[in-house]
């Protein structure tokens, strides 16, 4: 049985990955399962452990790396957050297509151990259009907005690092650009 594709996407924070995402997942052409992040975070409303997030405590999630069992981690306002590498594993061996959302920085890891996975790197139209999107989203948190700004401009530094950089103008357009370029690499991958 062949193995699955991962295809990873990533990108500045508030640009619009969860939307992309979920656009991808609903897509049957594509057979996508969703790799679900470990965090500390505390569960919000409306969130399912396991569907979301597996909320971990600091003390598991400091065992998870010990025992070398995430692909990739990273820390944001004090929380940690991580993908599972046993998870990814399973549905690859078992000849399913992955999506991970990880941030810019994590991309390293989850190539180390899946030299032939698809990045993308979804990029904003303008910097001035991403920063007027986070202001509204978080317009009651100053430091949020600070933080998130500056975080994203770190992650687009690493952008160029991406062969596949998709500009989300048109959330549907950067869907297709994306679909169009995972269906070439599993048709190239049938063919061999």
């Amino acid at each position: 049985m062949a193995k699955g594709l991962v295809v990873i996407l990533s990108g500045a924070s508030s640009v619009g990955k969860s939307d992309i995402r979920d656009r991808l997942l609903g897509d049957e052409d594509l057979k996508l399962f969703y790799s679900v992040s470990e965090t500390t975070r505390p569960q919000k409303e409306g969130e399912v452990d396991g569907k979301d997030y597996y909320f971990v405590t600091h003390k598991e999630f400091a065992n998870s790396i010990k025992n070398h069992e995430l692909l990739e981690y990273t820390e944001f306002n004090g929380y940690y957050y991580g993908t599972p590498k046993s998870q990814v594993d399973f549905l690859v061996d078992k000849g399913k297509n992955v999506l991970i959302e990880v941030e810019a920085q994590g991309v390293g890891g989850i190539k180390l151990n899946y030299p032939d996975s698809l990045a993308f790197y979804v990029m904003p139209t303008s910097m001035e259009e991403l920063e007027k999107h986070i202001t509204e989203m978080y317009k009651d948190d100053q430091a949020s907005i600070e933080r998130r700004l500056n975080k994203a401009k770190l992650d687009m530094e690493i952008a160029p690092l991406f062969r596949n950089i998709v500009y989300n103008d048109d959330p549907e357009k950067a869907v297709a650009e994306i679909k169009e370029k995972v269906l070439a690499e599993l048709e190239k991958r049938s063919n061999e």
